[in-house]
């Protein structure tokens, strides 16, 4: 199994309006992707900003391009999320789950 993390910042005052929309785009969409085992979403908020961490639940790098598309290491976004995020980070990581 492969983890996939992405971490991404919003204004603090948008953060609930941010998961709400994770709701409806990112999130549904994993849960739509076959080999998509789950996902956690974390979020921190340190004074006017907040911080999500996504960490995804995967069966194959396969399963992530049906994601993610060719290059799994890009991180993929939709077009409103310029809306909510401080910047788009370009990346992000994978890891092997061991237990």
């Amino acid at each position: 199994m492969i983890a996939r993390m992405w971490h991404g910042r919003v204004p603090a005052a948008k953060a609930d309006a941010y998961y709400a929309y994770l709701l409806r785009t990112g999130l549904r969409d994993y849960a739509a992707t076959p080999g998509n085992r789950g996902v956690q979403v974390c979020r921190r908020t340190e004074g006017a900003v907040t911080h999500y961490l996504l960490t995804t639940l995967w069966d194959s790098m396969d399963a992530i391009r049906r994601f993610a598309g060719d290059d799994p290491e890009v991180a993929r976004y939709y077009p409103e999320d310029d809306e909510f995020l401080l910047e788009r980070e370009p990346g992000v990581m994978h890891f092997e789950v061991l237990e």
